[in-house]
């Protein structure tokens, strides 16, 4: 079972392959103005006490920061250090963060952090061979005990062979876009990152279709409430 923690809400840059687009489709459907970054409600979340002295938020797997804006998106940066310590604090617990600002993980980092915190993992996002050759020798350099990629919106073939060959990354994450405007993925860019995967013997999960889907030279239009459950009866995670 996984939970989601949003220190922070909103992000004012909408790169050409933005996990949050959902996130800012939804937010537009509640008048929300997502160029906004705002604490939220729910910031010192991991480290409330109910009425018996125990933790609200009970160990119960991963635990998803910032699904709705960027951990080190730079309006937050007054906030992090203090994020920081309650991540530190909640050791029992696993936190994963989702970022396309690798480059900003210095930024506000804990004096204790060493050579990072064992409930920690990192994962940099690159939706193209572009991003990809940007954001990963960053992301190998930094002091991080697990770091991931992942390819969503994967919109070409990329190549992360080299960076996979360090044995530093743990998993590749791959996966279409959603929404109306969704640009197509293709099955075989799928399938080639999953072969650099078998090849350098690290985990690959193939999250989502996307909307529009291409295998074997075809278009498939899929739902939302189907493309997880279509990767899945592909059975190719590792």
């Amino acid at each position: 079972m996984h939970d989601i923690w949003n220190p922070w809400h909103g992000c004012h840059k909408i790169s050409e392959g933005c996990l949050n687009c959902y996130m800012f489709r939804r937010d537009a459907m509640y008048d929300k103005d997502s160029t906004i970054v705002t604490k939220t409600s729910t910031f010192d979340v991991p480290v409330k006490r109910g009425r018996d002295g125990s933790y609200k938020m009970q160990e119960n797997g991963t635990i998803y920061a910032c699904m709705t804006s960027d951990f080190f998106i730079e309006e937050a940066d007054e906030w992090r250090k203090e994020a920081w310590a309650f991540i530190r604090e909640r050791s029992d617990l696993q936190f994963c963060i989702i970022t396309k600002r690798i480059e900003r993980f210095e930024v506000s980092l804990p004096d204790n952090w060493g050579d990072g915190y064992d409930n920690v993992t990192v994962c940099a996002t690159c939706e193209n061979q572009k991003r990809a050759d940007e954001r990963l020798p960053v992301l190998l350099g930094l002091p991080i005990k697990r770091r991931r990629i992942i390819h969503e919106p994967m919109l070409e073939q990329i190549v992360i062979e080299k960076y996979l060959e360090s044995g530093k990354i743990e998993q590749v994450t791959c996966g279409g876009e959603s929404g109306d405007n969704a640009r197509p993925c293709r099955y075989e860019w799928i399938l080639h990152t999953r072969e650099q995967c078998l090849r350098t013997n690290t985990k690959f999960y193939f999250k989502q279709t996307g909307a529009r889907f291409v295998k074997d030279g075809r278009l498939y239009l899929i739902k939302r409430k189907d493309q997880m459950p279509q990767a899945r009866k592909a059975g190719i995670n590792l």
